[in-house]
């Protein structure tokens, strides 16, 4: 018998390998030199795709972290909603931004979609192959880190 999930989860996605691409990872690393509430779980999605899922199965909540291009200026972090991803018509979307609302999209057929979904959003400045992050999507890390710690403080 599979232990249930715990309550929170917060899923850094997006690929290292791709600069900016990769802050919610980068994310998902920092939030682990902090003590967080019981009932929180940090996993790093990578670029995972339809498997993502499982983590999001039967949880209360869970708070996505990620690179999303939302014409703000770079380094610019975003609260958002499931609903504010979809794409309007004839807009790109990341492939990321796909995984994740294809994965929630299953995870309600399957009925163990999260009870609530907050995605925060940071604009990329670039795009590119390799590990560094630009400037501008460092120096809002700590911003991101914040957030996503005032979300699991109002839970």
């Amino acid at each position: 018998m599979a232990l249930a999930p715990v309550p929170v989860l917060v899923l850094g996605i997006g690929n290292v390998l791709l600069s900016d691409e990769g802050a919610g990872v980068r994310v998902i690393e920092a939030l682990r030199q902090f003590e967080l509430p019981e009932g929180v779980e940090l996993i790093d999605g990578g670029t995972g795709g339809a498997d993502l899922v499982e983590f999001l199965a039967d949880r209360q909540k869970v708070i996505v972290v990620g690179a999303t291009d939302s014409d703000a200026r770079p380094g610019t972090v975003q609260r958002l909603t499931v609903d504010q991803l979809l794409p309007a018509p004839g807009e790109s979307v990341s492939l990321h931004q796909l995984d994740l609302l294809e994965s929630l999209r299953i995870a309600e057929q399957l009925g163990c979609a999260p009870r609530e979904v907050v995605v925060f959003g940071i604009q990329p400045a670039r795009i590119v192959p390799g590990l560094e992050l630009s400037p501008e999507v460092a120096a809002a890390l700590p911003r991101a880190i914040a957030l996503v710690q005032m979300e699991l403080k109002g839970w």
